[in-house]
């Protein structure tokens, strides 16, 4: 693996990883939306991430080619939608209550969301500091001819 490639797999984390931050805000920010239906209702997302292969994988392993299995990234396959109940709540004077009286919220845990939030801006800062690092070991590199 080429040092170039860090830079790759590094920025394919950083995406992955503000794709989850944008999830994780539209969670929080739809936390305490009311709807008169289940249907209606929003429900919590959650990226899907998995492994990215290199297609060049492919070919006979020689000596300078790494395992098959080896990944070179991340990449996110979709958002999915919790399956988690949502919350009822009897309050026959909303605006938003349905004949019976109830409103429904979203399955949003505002806890769990500020916990993934912290988890992905840390990861993303990680990716940021090996990009950096890489960065400065292709500097030294260069500055050994002299």
């Amino acid at each position: 693996m080429s040092l170039a490639n860090v830079f790759n797999i590094a920025g394919s984390g950083m995406s992955a990883q503000s794709i989850r931050l944008n999830t994780v805000a539209s969670n929080i920010a739809n936390a305490e939306s009311v709807s008169s239906s289940v249907g209606e209702t929003y429900r919590a997302r959650q990226p899907l991430f998995a492994v990215a292969h290199q297609q060049a994988m492919q070919k006979p392993l020689g000596d300078d080619v790494l395992d098959a299995s080896a990944g070179v990234g991340v990449k996110v396959q979709g958002i999915i939608e919790s399956d988690a109940p949502l919350r009822r709540q009897y309050e026959p004077n909303h605006p938003m209550a349905d004949d019976n009286g109830f409103v429904y919220y979203p399955n949003v845990n505002v806890v769990e969301e500020m916990t993934n939030m912290i988890s992905a801006s840390r990861s993303f800062q990680t990716n940021a500091d090996i990009m950096n690092s890489a960065k400065e070991m292709m500097q030294r590199v260069l500055t050994l001819g002299q």
